[in-house]
């Protein structure tokens, strides 16, 4: 979709202080606009104010609150306020400023029609999060570069280990060879549960689970080590048994006829898998977009010029983060390589399907 030509526009951008607000967004927004502002905090996701001066200079005629995980290619909105329209195009310019992929607006307070107006389209609602989940029943979305990203189903995985089943279920979906309404909870908890090294799902184990749970899709496991993976923080004891459950994934794979490629997958290898409309489940960590070193796992399933877009299962309620940021996010290819480039050898791990 080509990106829409917008008139100018006058803005200003400050920091966005957590124990404080401006005067004039004082006078622009409603209390209930600035609790939520101000509810958890969102430090970690750079938060900033979009302003748009007011004809006497003093007063903001509109404001917008913005985030964005690191090392992403987005701005979120949390709330427009006062002349909404005129805010949205001043986040929007900010944006094409910073030559970003994207635009998101959450539905907290956003008007269908305003959106629309403004360029966005509505994002698909969950089909499932996590009971402690945080977030608006509806969210927004505009693309700033050219390409299509068709939008696979959005599902909070219910755990914190079960991500990479949830990200086979959506890859699935996406595909059509899962019907949406089949992800649910007692579909992540049985993949997982075929997949799991106790309790995470290492790429091997992952693999064979998605073979055995569609024999017809074409599965490829990445792995571009021969030692057992995601055991370092385990004492040495616990590491040996699950070593050996790694080592029978391998001869698991050997007999479900799932190849593993030895060599390092290249971000032009992913690019690639997504231009054949494959889906790759690649596994990073989350220190860069969510700051503690976390192994995790994310679908990859499309691309714009500069980033690839994935769906993250999971999203951080307490930094202001939601389902919003988390679907259809847009990461730079230089930014998710480095993600993905796993401590403490430099490894990738990664699942392609199709």
């Amino acid at each position: 979709m080509p990106p829409q030509q917008e008139a100018p526009v006058t803005s200003i951008v400050v920091p966005f202080e957590p124990d404080t607000s401006p005067a004039p967004l004082e006078r622009l927004a409603h209390h209930e606009v600035l609790e939520r502002w101000h509810a958890v905090d969102r430090s970690a996701h750079d938060p900033r104010i979009v302003a748009v001066p007011g004809d006497g200079g003093e007063d903001w005629a509109a404001a917008a609150l913005v985030t964005s995980r690191p090392h992403t290619g987005y701005l979120k909105i949390v709330d427009a306020v006062g002349d909404v329209r005129a805010a949205v195009a001043a986040v929007v310019a900010h944006a094409q400023g910073r030559e970003l992929a994207q635009v998101k607006w959450e539905g907290w307070t956003a008007r269908p029609e305003d959106a629309a107006a403004s360029g966005f389209t509505p994002l698909c609602p969950p089909l499932g999060q996590p009971e402690d989940a945080a977030g608006p029943g509806t969210g927004y979305v505009r693309w700033l570069r050219d390409g299509t990203v068709t939008e696979p189903p959005y599902y909070g995985q219910t755990t914190h280990f079960t991500c990479g089943a949830v990200t086979a279920l959506v890859a699935q979906a996406h595909a059509g060879t899962l019907r949406r309404d089949e992800i649910d909870r007692p579909a992540e908890l049985t993949l997982w549960r075929g997949a799991t090294n106790f309790q995470a799902c290492e790429p091997v184990g992952l693999g064979v689970a998605v073979r055995r749970a569609w024999p017809s899709s074409p599965v490829e496991v990445h792995l571009d080590t021969d030692e057992p993976v995601l055991l370092d923080h385990l004492p040495e004891g616990e590491q040996e048994w699950r070593a050996l459950l790694q080592r029978t994934s391998r001869t698991d794979a050997e007999h479900v006829g799932v190849p593993i490629d030895p060599r390092h997958l290249p971000m032009s290898g992913i690019r690639g898998v997504i231009g054949r409309q494959g889906h790759v489940l690649l596994l990073l960590s989350l220190a860069g977009m969510q700051g503690f070193d976390v192994p995790h796992w994310v679908l990859c399933h499309g691309a714009v010029p500069g980033a690839v877009v994935i769906e993250d299962p999971w999203s951080n309620a307490a930094a202001g983060d939601t389902w919003v940021d988390a679907h259809l996010l847009p990461v730079p290819d230089p930014e998710l390589d480095t993600m993905s480039t796993m401590s403490p050898d430099g490894f990738r791990g990664a699942v392609t399907i199709g």
